[in-house]
């Protein structure tokens, strides 16, 4: 690690961004970290001044390390809006009114525009405007409005709502990923619900950029023209994915390729290693390098601005410069040092950084692609030039797949199974395709010359978007539904390490101990693999509006619900995670009607009994009744007590009508009911001392079975 001094330093700054964000209260951890820090320092060089050098640089060392893990704490701190006093979060009042400023360039949706907020000031109840801060994410709707420009001010009327936390198993963590972007508060708007004060940009640079990227979408498709083409290009250039379809965003998913879409380091990398090669010449010019810096630093800022300098683009944009500028100066620069003092920089302005997963898979793929992938290339050569270079991005996409899979199994729950088919095309058809559009973009004035390289940019487009689907198609192209632990993450991150120390060493130490984490890895899964084909549990879940219940044995289970087929988007957000950490790929459906005797009979159900206003289903030993009308021209009454009763669709409007009628041992509502009405009930039943269970505000409801 003596080489690598920003690699130590980056490790500490790390600890203490992780520090505060587990342990936010804690502040005599930094204030003890400083003080213990700057004495060991001190006291190191005191005590050794005369003496030898190496007890000076580890005593010296550690206590830089623990400045710097008290700095990381620092840092995040003051970088965590929700501290300022002002922030919106400590409101206790209500908000009738609040002004801010659109503070990134807004997206376009299906039927809303989404667009970031930032807070100036809030208006309260009697009138008074004070200063108020935060961010917000509003939804608004599309009907007959204009795209929202960045930098306009808003009068917006109503008070937003905090982002929901993740009501379901295994649910993506919506709530945490925004707040790590200083977002907690959300709200959807009616057009008249807001009123446009005027223009003030927050940032002139980035306003640039919003205008640069509006000018490059509109060249680009005007000069691809085809849907499927421009929608690829514009994913790839600008970042935006409205224009594609979602046949084909899946194709690409399904043949791994899916990184491509999403602007981001590997499109600054392709970009960086085309220009080294077109500009390499210029090396042996006089002065040649610093042109050859100037050309490379032109262009790929220019890039950046073309994103609308895409946060991936520019940590990027930054650890490229960092090595343009080594080259260009002769100086003697180690890549993962490099690395490492760019991811350094970077957490200093953005320490939540650390946690997009964008930026642990971009810093993990080019330190492998770094370390290994020049070993790897040598090991075979070709006499023919172009075979040898399909290897070279063989040797990348396989480089890259090896060092990043668990950490991309571990978010995206899925593994290309032909990513080595896949990714050297679409890698060598980025390397036409990106200098091709920044081309078209740079020479879209001067005619015929922009139609020649439009007409290029489109066929290139049309060529990756065939081949894609071409591998997407293939027979078992996906491995879905995979899950890992975070241990199991680490342990795999470890064979994979200690495999590939073993093999540059030779040493046989590292066989025993690749063979031991094999050996503890293997036994993690299969210990899991157990739990999984022995679980039996039913589960409410949570589903905006609807109702979906889950009866689960083993590896086998069905939903019951009334969520509409097509609405697959709904299904993938809120339930696909759930069954995927229960090792289910597909459950059964049973589709439950507006009328139950017209609902579907479930799987394996011993005994059921459907009529128009509930059903009662009799599984694995224990009573299931839905219901849905309670009303008193209906005099009905259960004999027995069951033991789970799921009030849907507003059934229940008093508890009064329960009694003679129903005795339950567990009552739960699902979001089919009004937020309201449950409210009201739940307040209700703690005065009652009645214990129930609502889905929309404790998340879905599990219940383990024997």
């Amino acid at each position: 690690m003596n080489g690598y001094p920003f690699v130590r330093y980056v490790t500490a700054l790390i600890a203490g961004i992780v520090c505060y964000v587990q342990l936010p209260d804690y502040y005599s951890i930094p204030a003890g970290l400083l003080v213990f820090g700057a004495a060991l320092y001190l006291w190191s060089f005191v005590r050794y001044a005369r003496n030898s050098i190496k007890p000076i640089q580890i005593s010296a060392g550690i206590g830089g390390l623990m400045m710097l893990m008290a700095f990381g704490w620092a840092i995040t701190y003051q970088r965590t809006a929700s501290n300022k006093p002002d922030h919106l979060v400590h409101l206790t009042d209500t908000l009738r009114a609040y002004e801010g400023v659109v503070s990134a360039q807004p997206e376009e949706r299906a039927k809303t525009y989404r667009v970031e907020l930032e807070i100036r000031r809030g208006k309260w109840q009697n009138d008074q405007w004070r200063s108020l801060t935060g961010r917000v994410i509003v939804y608004l709707d599309k009907a007959n409005v204009p795209m929202p420009r960045y930098g306009e001010v808003w009068l917006v009327s109503g008070m937003p709502r905090t982002i929901d936390p993740p009501l379901n198993p295994g649910e993506f963590n919506y709530k945490r990923y925004l707040s790590y972007r200083n977002i907690y508060h959300q709200e959807y708007l009616r057009p008249f619900q807001r009123h446009i004060l005027g223009i003030e940009p927050p940032n002139r640079l980035t306003q640039l950029a919003s205008i640069v990227n509006r000018w490059a979408d509109s060249v680009i498709t005007y000069q691809v023209g085809t849907r499927p083409e421009f929608g690829v290009v514009n994913a790839m250039i600008l970042g935006v994915r409205d224009d594609l379809d979602t046949e084909l965003y899946q194709a690409y998913s399904t043949a791994g390729a899916i990184h491509i879409l999403s602007v981001s380091g590997l499109h600054v990398g392709i970009l960086f290693a085309v220009l080294t090669y077109l500009l390499s010449f210029l090396n042996k010019r006089p002065r040649g390098k610093l042109l050859m810096a100037a050309l490379q630093l032109g262009i790929l800022w220019f890039y950046a601005l073309v994103t609308g300098f895409s946060p991936p683009v520019l940590r990027s944009a930054g650890m490229f410069t960092l090595l343009i500028l080594a080259n260009a100066f002769g100086r003697q620069h180690h890549l993962v040092n490099t690395l490492g003092a760019s991811a350094f920089f970077i957490l200093c302005v953005d320490p939540y950084a650390v946690f997009s997963a964008g930026f642990q898979l971009s810093y993990l793929a080019v330190a492998g692609i770094g370390a290994w992938q020049s070993s790897l290339y040598q090991s075979l050569t070709f006499q023919n030039k172009w075979v040898n270079r399909l290897w070279e991005l063989t040797a990348v996409a396989l480089i890259a797949q090896l060092i990043t899979f668990p950490l991309g199994v571990f978010y995206f729950h899925q593994f290309p199974t032909y990513f080595l088919l896949a990714n050297p095309i679409v890698i060598g058809m980025s390397e036409l395709l990106l200098p091709l559009a920044m081309s078209t973009l740079a020479l879209s004035w001067v005619p015929y010359v922009s139609e020649i390289l439009g007409w290029l940019l489109q066929k290139t487009a049309w060529l990756l978007n065939y081949s894609v689907r071409l591998t997407s198609q293939l027979p078992g192209a996906t491995w879905d539904g995979l899950w890992l632990s975070p241990m199991a993450m680490l342990l795999t991150y470890s064979v994979i390490l200690a495999a590939i120390a073993l093999l540059i060493t030779r040493n046989r130490t590292y066989i025993w101990l690749t063979s031991v984490l094999a050996l503890w890895l293997a036994g993690l899964i299969g210990w899991d693999d157990y739990l999984k084909t022995h679980q039996r549990r039913l589960a409410v879940h949570f589903l905006p509006h609807r109702t979906a219940i889950s009866l689960t044995d083993g590896l086998q289970s069905t939903l019951l619900t009334d969520l509409d087929p097509a609405d697959t988007r709904s299904y993938d957000f809120y339930l696909k995670n759930t069954f995927g950490q229960w090792g289910i790929s597909e459950p059964a459906i049973a589709r439950i009607r507006r009328n139950f005797s017209e609902t579907e009979p479930t799987i394996n159900v011993s005994a059921y009994r459907q009529t128009r206003d509930y059903a009662l289903w009799v599984w694995r030993g224990k009573t299931i009744f839905l219901v849905n009308n309670l009303s008193n021209r209906q005099h009905w009454r259960l004999p027995a007590v069951v033991d789970y009763l799921i009030i849907r669709r507003n059934a229940l409007q008093d508890w009064q009508q329960l009694n003679g009628r129903i005795v339950a041992r567990h009552i739960v509502f699902d979001d089919s009911n009004k937020t309201p009405l449950t409210d009201k009930l739940l307040g209700e039943a703690r005065q009652l001392g009645i214990s129930c269970y609502s889905v929309r505000q404790m998340g879905a409801y599990v219940a383990e079975l024997d």
